[in-house]
C-alpha cells in the first residue's frame, strides 16, 4: 500500500477511536458484551480467543427479515466498536486466574496450561470462562459481564480431522462473481443463506467416521473477516453441520506488499499449519472448491507434512479454467500418492470416502438423500452443471 494511503488508514482509524470515546463519555455508546471464538487445544494446551465490542443490537435471524434488515445488520458487524486495554480474566476449570488485556482491535487470546479439564460437551468442547474485571476510561465497567470459550481437544481416539474452507465449500457465497457475491453476502442472513445440498449430512458421517463415537474433529479455515462471526457459526447451527472452530481473518486496511503471498493463501496456510503441529499423530482430510487457491494450497500442505493426509476433495464452481488447474495439481500429487477429487456434488465425494474406509458404506444414501430433500427445498437451482467427472488417474 502507498505510504499516502497507509497514512490515510491511521488517521481513520486515530479519528474512529476518538469518536468511540468521545460517545463513551456522552453515555451514548451501545453496551459491552463479551464475543467468544470457538478455539483449539490439547490437553496441556488451551488457546483462548474472543473480542469484546459494543453490542449493536443483532438479532437471532429470521427468514423473513427484509433485505433491508439484514444489510443493516452487516454495516453493524462492520462498524463495529473495539474495546482495547480492557482488563479480563481467563478462568480454566482448574481454578486458576489468568488476566489478559484486550488489544487495539478488541481482541484478547490466551495460551495457558490447564492443571485439569472439566468433563466434555459433546465429546469434544471444554468451556473456559471469561470475565471482564476493568474497562479502560471513559467506558463503563458492567457487573458481571462474562461469557464461556469453548475449546475443542480431539480425543485419542478420533480417527482423523476434518479442514473445511466455507465460502463455495460449505455455503453458497459465489465467490467468484461479485456482483453476486455481494447480494448473497450483503442481503442475507444465516436462515436465508443456503449450504450446498447434502454437504450438512457429509460432514455427520466425516465426523461420525467408522468408530461411531461421532469425535472427529472439524476445523473452518476462511478468509472471511472476525465480523462475520457470529452470522457463520449461527448458519452451522441452523443447517446442522457439524461445529467446530472457526479460524478467520482479521480485516487489516494495511496491505502486505506484493512480493508477500496473498492474504488468502497465507492465512490459510498458517492456519493449517498451525494445526497439523498441534495434532502430530492426526491424519486430515482437507475440502475445499475451485473457486480460488484451495487446491494449490493443499498440494503444499501435503508436500509438508507427507503422510498426514487421507484425502482431499474440492468442489467444482464451475469454470472450466479452474478445473484444468485442479487437475494438473491432483495429477501432480499421484506422486505424493495422496488423491484430490474434483467434485460435483457431495455424493461423489461420499461415495469416495466411503471407498476409502473413511465413513460407513451407509452414509452415502444418506447424503443422496439429503440432497434430495435441499434441492426440493431450495428457492432456486444451485450453479452445479459440471460434468462431475472425478479428477483422478
Amino acid at each position: 500500500m502507498p505510504p499516502i494511503l497507509d497514512k490515510f488508514s491511521d488517521w481513520a482509524e486515530r479519528a474512529d477511536d476518538t469518536l468511540t470515546n468521545i460517545r463513551a463519555r456522552l453515555g451514548l455508546l451501545h453496551p459491552l458484551q463479551l464475543v467468544p471464538y470457538r478455539s483449539y487445544g490439547t490437553t496441556s494446551r488451551l488457546y483462548v480467543k474472543g473480542r469484546l465490542l459494543t453490542d449493536k443490537g443483532i438479532k437471532e435471524p429470521d427468514p423473513n427479515d427484509s433485505r433491508w434488515h439484514n444489510l443493516l445488520n452487516m454495516y453493524r458487524r462492520f462498524d463495529s466498536n473495539e474495546i482495547s486495554g480492557a482488563l479480563l480474566s481467563v478462568q480454566p476449570a482448574d481454578g486458576t486466574d489468568h488476566p489478559v488485556v484486550t488489544d487495539d482491535e478488541g481482541y484478547f487470546t490466551l495460551n495457558l496450561e490447564p492443571k485439569v479439564l472439566p468433563e466434555p460437551v459433546d465429546f469434544l468442547w471444554y468451556p473456559v470462562d471469561v470475565l471482564l474485571q476493568q474497562s479502560p476510561p471513559p467506558f463503563p465497567t458492567p457487573a458481571g459481564l462474562n461469557t464461556q470459550a469453548m475449546v475443542l481437544i480431539p480425543p485419542v481416539d478420533a480417527e482423523y480431522g476434518i479442514i473445511s474452507d466455507l465460502d463455495d465449500t460449505v455455503i453458497q457465497t459465489s465467490a467468484t462473481d461479485l456482483i453476486r457475491m455481494a447480494r448473497t453476502v450483503l442481503l442475507r442472513n444465516a436462515r436465508s443463506r443456503l449450504p450446498f445440498k447434502g454437504v450438512a449430512e457429509f460432514y455427520r458421517a466425516l465426523q461420525l467416521g467408522r468408530n461411531g463415537k461421532r469425535n472427529n474433529p472439524f476445523f473452518y479455515v476462511s478468509s472471511s473477516p472476525w465480523n462475520l462471526y457470529d452470522l457463520l457459526e449461527d448458519f452451522l447451527n441452523l443447517n446442522s453441520i457439524p461445529p467446530g472452530p472457526l479460524l478467520l481473518r482479521d480485516m487489516a486496511v494495511k496491505r502486505k506488499s506484493s512480493a508477500d503471498a496473498s492474504a488468502h493463501h497465507g492465512h490459510k496456510l498458517k492456519e493449517i499449519d498451525n494445526l497439523l503441529l498441534t495434532y502430530p499423530n492426526l491424519p486430515f482430510v482437507l475440502i475445499g472448491d475451485s473457486g480460488q487457491e484451495d487446491a494449490n494450497i493443499y498440494r503444499e500442505v501435503v508436500r509438508r507434512y507427507p503422510g498426514r493426509i487421507l484425502a482431499v476433495y474440492i468442489r467444482d464452481v464451475n469454470l472450466p479454467e479452474r478445473a484444468a488447474m485442479v487437475e494438473r495439481v491432483s495429477e501432480d500429487l499421484l506422486l505424493d500418492k495422496v488423491e484430490m477429487l474434483l467434485v460435483k456434488d457431495t455424493v461423489q465425494a461420499a461415495e469416495h470416502a466411503a471407498k476409502k474406509g473413511l465413513i460407513f458404506h451407509e452414509a452415502v444414501s444418506a447424503v443422496e438423500k439429503e440432497k434430495r430433500k435441499d434441492e426440493t427445498a431450495s428457492d432456486g437451482p444451485e450453479d452445479e452443471t459440471s460434468t462431475g467427472k472425478p479428477v483422478m488417474k
